[in-house]
């Protein structure tokens, strides 16, 4: 069965790191499922369907956690002991959240943009940039506060930083999905 004190990165034979082989995750995914999917233990009792149960939705957590850029940079953080409250903790960096304010505006003057397709498209590619950026430097953080010869002071601050890269892409990411939406409503219309 399936060992649920295993990190994500264990249950699934990868590589405790920022970036994923998308198509292994994807085959491991395929196996745990066949191997837990609470429809072969139909005939077991009560106690084995319901652990069949629990170890199907930790896989399929891990599954998502792992798959997303976003939940691994979030989870690698919590490895760490960095615990990142997305409710509670906003981004203080008073030229990113103007960069915010710049591009929410622009979005919500898609719609009267004379080619608004074509404005989409640009904001669209401005903001998936931003996350590949926000990523690549979460990674950069990452790597020197995991890379043993750095010391330990120089490791919180990369943490410390990583975590407020997270905030960054946050906001980011939920502006993506903005953009999808508006994306769907231009479409409709």
């Amino acid at each position: 069965m399936v060992d649920i004190t295993k990190s994500y990165f264990e249950l699934f034979q990868l590589p405790v790191a920022c970036r994923v082989d998308l198509s292994l995750l994807s085959g491991r995914y395929r196996e745990l499922q066949k191997a837990v999917h609470p429809d072969r233990f139909a005939g077991a009792d009560d106690r084995q369907q319901r652990l069949a149960i629990q170890y199907a939705a930790y896989v399929n957590e891990g599954y998502e956690t792992l798959k997303s850029p976003m939940a691994r940079s979030l989870y690698l953080l919590e490895l760490a002991g960095y615990k990142v409250d997305l409710e509670k903790n906003t981004v203080m960096d008073p030229v990113f959240l103007m960069e915010q304010m710049a591009l929410r505006e622009a979005m919500s003057e898609v719609r009267d943009h004379a080619d608004p397709e074509a404005e989409l498209e640009r904001l669209v590619d401005e903001v998936d940039e931003g996350i590949e950026t926000l990523f690549d430097t979460y990674e950069q953080l990452w790597l020197v506060a995991n890379e043993e010869s750095t010391e330990a002071v120089a490791k919180e601050d990369a943490l410390k930083t990583a975590q407020d890269t997270v905030r960054k892409m946050q906001f980011m990411v939920k502006l993506a999905a903005e953009l999808e939406q508006l994306e769907s409503e231009l479409l409709d219309s």
